[in-house]
């Protein structure tokens, strides 16, 4: 039996694919580790690779990512954090070879969204041209995306413009970030405190550029504290769409258990912008109970 993602006019999922807590929210309650993928990808449409940023994947996994996921599903992986952050885009063809060889199965099964290019805070509208020389040399078959966490690239005037017009050259993507909801209040507990160190506060931007503009949404753990950043997005992502763009969106929680919470509310209310619509995202079947062996006979 083939299995299909969810049929959206966008793409909508989570910053990982597994976790222990989603039973019953995205896959049936005790599904072996092993069968996570297949099951996540029959609830949501894409995923950020966010593995890839912490270790470069071999062909052979990203092959296995290809056969246990749902036909329609686009994977959105990070470059290496030894290309964006370590070497900071200098004097690493030789990783840039291995990590594009490494994504070409993907590609090849047509389960490869743009591949995303984080830079770090460090890196700033000094290093631009650094910039546009290892965006030149990225094969055009593939979708690139870039996002920018130093404050300088957001002045609003000449540093925000020349990097907008580098990437509209190339017709790459910018990654918009949305923090505002991690930060609009105090921390509810010990796992938001220590997501509000590690995430930036970069001013947000509706900056489209290419067809599949990516917005990642960092949300809170008490869930119904981003819906008032929800109400904002879903008219913009709306226009998005009606003008024959694909968005991508990843919803974010400090707690992974609570990113798929975030999705249902946003598109609950990106649904109300197309009242004809009947999207949704489908509930895993329940796990078959087990019957007694000691019942009693009828």
């Amino acid at each position: 039996m083939t299995h299909l993602t969810p049929e959206l006019p966008f793409m909508l999922g989570c910053p990982v694919w597994g976790c222990s807590e989603w039973g019953g929210q995205v896959y049936p309650e005790k599904t072996p580790r092993s069968h996570w993928l297949n099951w996540y990808s029959r609830t949501f449409n894409t995923v950020e690779g966010n593995s890839t940023f912490y270790a470069m994947p071999t062909r052979e996994a990203t092959q296995r990512w290809a056969s246990e996921t749902a036909n329609g599903f686009q994977f959105v992986l990070k470059f290496p954090r030894r290309i964006s952050h370590e070497l900071e885009l200098e004097s690493c063809d030789s990783e840039t070879r291995t990590f594009l060889r490494s994504i070409e199965p993907l590609a090849a099964a047509n389960r490869l969204g743009p591949t995303f290019l984080q830079l770090g805070p460090s890196f700033g509208p000094d290093r631009f041209d650094v910039l546009k020389r290892y965006l030149e040399q990225l094969p055009k078959d593939f979708r690139w995306a870039v996002e920018l966490r130093h404050l300088d690239w957001y002045d609003s005037g000449s540093n925000e413009q020349r990097v907008n017009d580098l990437l509209t050259k190339f017709g790459i993507d910018k990654v918009l970030f949305d923090s505002r909801a991690l930060f609009s209040s105090p921390p509810i507990d010990e796992i938001e405190r220590m997501s509000r160190t590690r995430k930036p506060k970069t001013p947000v931007r509706q900056t489209v550029i290419s067809d599949h503009p990516i917005l990642r949404l960092i949300g809170r753990n008490q869930v119904d504290l981003v819906d008032r950043f929800l109400d904002q997005w879903s008219p913009i992502i709306a226009k998005w769409i009606r003008d024959g763009r694909r968005p991508f969106v990843f919803t974010h929680a400090p707690n992974d258990r609570f990113a798929p919470s975030m999705a249902r509310r946003f598109i609950d209310r990106l649904k109300q912008e197309f009242p004809d619509s009947d999207w949704h995202l489908p509930i895993p079947p329940s796990a078959p109970r087990q019957l007694s062996l000691l019942a009693d006979d009828p």
